[in-house]
């Protein structure tokens, strides 16, 4: 199938007040997002300008106050999530979090309440085993390691101490003094 084939692609028309929100709970309904992600969707179904970003500013607060919209519910279930079921540290969530366009102050209450009793290392571990790393053998792979670990948002503190109770050898745990803090993704 080529691309004349395909649904004709003339532009949607810009919805109402009404249409806007019908359009904002149905995407909703697929999954949950962030008050900044919903607004780019909305912006999209607008008549550009003052017009249009009143109707999405209206129909966000109509969200809100129906409960529909919360950035701080959205940002504990994000977190929680991510912990529970992928072992993500705390940088990586809190990441995301911004990156989704959740309120720095939002960012980090939710995941400082989610991760203040968690062990760290123990996240770490479980990670670990989620993903099947083995014991690094050489330091191709002690480097591999770590790098996945400092993208799933742990401490160095934690990655090091994992990689020194696995008996990697010292040479090679200097020689990663000069990776990035940064995550680089998976």
């Amino acid at each position: 199938m080529n691309y004349t084939d395909r649904k004709s692609m003339k532009p949607k028309p810009h919805l109402n007040e009404s249409g806007l929100y019908d359009y904002a709970i149905k995407a909703l309904g697929r999954h949950m997002r962030t008050e900044a992600e919903l607004r780019r969707l909305m912006g999209m179904r607008v008549e550009p300008g003052e017009r249009g970003n009143a109707i999405v500013d209206g129909t966000i607060a109509r969200l809100k106050e129906n409960g529909y919209l919360d950035d701080a519910a959205y940002a504990e279930i994000y977190a929680r999530l991510r912990q529970q079921n992928e072992k993500l540290g705390q940088r990586r969530v809190s990441q995301s979090l911004t990156q989704k366009g959740v309120s720095r102050q939002i960012v980090t209450d939710a995941v400082e309440a989610r991760y203040a009793d968690t062990n760290e290392e123990a996240l770490a571990r479980q990670y670990l085993s989620r993903k099947r790393l083995p014991k690094p053998e050489s330091p191709k792979d002690t480097a591999r390691v770590m790098r996945r670990l400092v993208a799933a948002g742990f401490s160095t503190n934690v990655i090091y101490k994992i990689l020194r109770q696995w008996d990697v050898p010292d040479e090679s745990l200097s020689a990663l003094d000069n990776l990035e803090e940064e995550p680089t993704g998976e």
